[in-house]
């Protein structure tokens, strides 16, 4: 069996993928420090509903189905904790078999602060984001030259890299011609927080160690993602990714609805007219699982575009009121000042064919799917903090 590394296993993203890459077969190993967990605690916002923690979370899965998902806990901003993951001298926080399974063929790089907002409360908040992102990148491609050259890491990128350029977004390269001569180029970058700019940053390291060091790098610009149901979740409740509708870590479609649900008029910043990329959680996992079957190329810094649809914040507020409103609810949509300093309309075309072409097959923000966000937070309605949903964070 392939066996794979997760790095933040215990996050929105991370989680459901060790359930999806275990239930498909794969010898699955998570590792996280509950940054996030902490995190949430310190800023006094709260997941729509509890979550076991990971340790237990393996467990729950394990008395299941039977299969394992070993858990190490730790910092991975700490060279000798990423260092143990491949050498073998690796201290697992749980596990059924003690054996270690060798270097991964594969590691999924989800170990980041993940939030804009975030990175922008303070200058000691921006600070972490970028030491925290960046050493763990960098921990990364060291252990992986040092101890596997041969695994392939699959690192979770952003769409916010690109910004909102004025020419069609490519799937991360650019051929430019110049007084007469040509070359491939990494597309140009323009970051709208310190957070983005971390995530720059990160693909110069990535690209640095597949020129230098010939390491293998498939990275994934991903758009917001949105839901939170997976096949695996649905065996138990008690395996359910975190749902945050915060202003700081929720993404806007989950938010939208929990504002719906709550009574709170959905907040559109400024004008609405943003455009981004957006796909299911569902998709996620596929995009993952379809990056370790059809692997990188040797030596090869492969970007996919992540998303399978475009919206504007003003065209998902709709969409999220239509909906809301045949089911009863009265949606009200407020426009407000924009706390962010962004484009508000602008020209957004990005090219999303990649994943696509190697066998994903996508789900699509339609009316079943809001529906279905609609009845998970009607479960949990009264865990709702109303003080948590309108933004605090100005840049």
């Amino acid at each position: 069996m392939t066996n794979i590394l997760i790095l933040g296993g215990d996050g929105y993203l991370g989680w459901p993928t060790a359930m999806y890459l275990s239930q498909k077969g794969y010898e699955v190993t998570v590792v996280d420090n509950y940054f996030r967990r902490k995190c949430c605690l310190e800023l006094n916002i709260e997941a729509l509903y509890q979550n076991f923690n990971l340790v237990e979370r393996a467990k729950i899965w394990y008395e299941l189905t039977g299969k394992e998902i070993k858990v190490v806990l730790g910092d991975l901003r700490e060279p000798e904790i990423m260092h143990s993951l491949f050498n073998g001298k690796v201290n697992y926080s749980w596990c059924i078999d003690l054996k270690y399974k060798g270097v991964p063929e594969s590691v999924i790089h989800y170990a980041e602060q993940p939030s804009a907002p975030y990175s922008l409360i303070s200058q000691g908040n921006s600070e972490f984001t970028l030491t925290n992102n960046l050493k763990v990148t960098h921990n990364l491609i060291w252990s992986v030259k040092e101890f596997s050259k041969e695994t392939h890491i699959i690192k979770l990128g952003t769409m916010g890299e690109y910004g909102t350029p004025n020419i069609d977004i490519e799937e991360g390269w650019l051929d430019i011609n110049h007084k007469g001569r040509s070359h491939k180029f990494l597309y140009p970058r323009q970051a709208g927080s310190i957070y983005h700019t971390s995530k720059i940053m990160d693909t110069d390291l990535l690209w640095y160690a597949v020129r230098m060091w010939g390491i293998t790098v498939t990275d994934l610009m991903q758009g917001p993602v949105y839901g939170y149901k997976t096949e695996e979740s649905e065996i138990d409740e008690r395996l359910n990714t975190i749902f945050n509708y915060d202003d700081i870590f929720g993404t806007v479609i989950n938010r939208f609805v929990v504002q719906a649900v709550s009574g709170i008029p959905l907040t559109v910043y400024g004008k609405g007219g943003q455009t981004r990329g957006y796909l299911n959680i569902n998709d996620t996992l596929q995009c993952i699982h379809q990056a370790i079957k059809v692997p990188a190329k040797k030596g090869d810094l492969r970007i996919f575009n992540q998303i399978m649809e475009t919206f504007t914040v003003n065209e998902i507020a709709e969409k999220i009121s239509s909906v809301g409103t045949k089911i009863g609810y009265d949606v009200k949509v407020n426009s407000i000042e924009n706390p962010r300093k962004e484009l508000e309309s602008h020209y957004y075309n990005p090219t999303y064919q990649g994943l696509i072409d190697i066998g994903v097959k996508p789900h699509y923000l339609d009316e079943k799917a809001i529906k279905d966000l609609f009845q998970t937070v009607e479960k949990y309605k009264n865990n709702i903090r109303k003080d948590s949903i309108l933004p605090r964070v100005k840049w």
